[in-house]
């Protein structure tokens, strides 16, 4: 078993070279990623692009369109893939704040994130990314805070008390 940090993993699996006992530091793919059918389309450090294709029927909210939490948790989730690509042993990291600015609303289409770090701080860092439909209009952008977290804080075993 060949264990990775998260880039060379990510990078590996998109080239289609992981074996099965290949591994990395954190959880891929993810459960969420795995229940919303996210697609990472593209990796760098501190930078990533995640697709998914949503639609009415299964993403939408009572105005019939694609609801826009479903929108916040893709550029969540582009976000946290970028950071995730500097998370070394003994790190783990969180989303500290997000904000999504709208511009459109979204009915079925497939939706690409692309996300990138606009500062890289060593605990706190802040990136942007943007969300654009399937004819390559902006849908909307996020901002988002991420804490590193090290030592006790960055524990994955499992929740403790304080």
């Amino acid at each position: 078993m060949t264990t990775f940090a998260v880039l060379e993993y990510l990078r590996r699996h998109l080239a289609g070279q992981l074996k099965p006992e290949d591994s990395t530091l954190l959880r891929y793919p993810t459960p969420i990623s795995q229940l919303l059918g996210f697609e990472i389309l593209a990796v760098d450090e501190r930078a990533a692009t995640v697709r998914m294709t949503v639609t009415p029927d299964v993403h939408g909210n009572q105005q019939g369109t694609v609801h826009g939490g479903t929108i916040a948790e893709l550029a969540d989730a582009a976000i946290g893939t970028a950071h995730s690509t500097v998370i070394g042993e003994g790190e783990s990291f969180a989303t500290i704040e997000l904000t999504v600015r709208y511009l459109r609303p979204v009915w079925k289409t497939s939706l690409t994130a692309t996300a990138w770090a606009q500062h890289a701080g060593r605990t706190v860092s802040h990136y942007r990314c943007e969300i654009r439909d399937d004819t390559d209009r902006i849908v909307a952008v996020a901002d988002s805070s991420v804490m590193t977290v090290r030592g006790d804080d960055a524990d994955r075993s499992g929740p403790r008390s304080r």
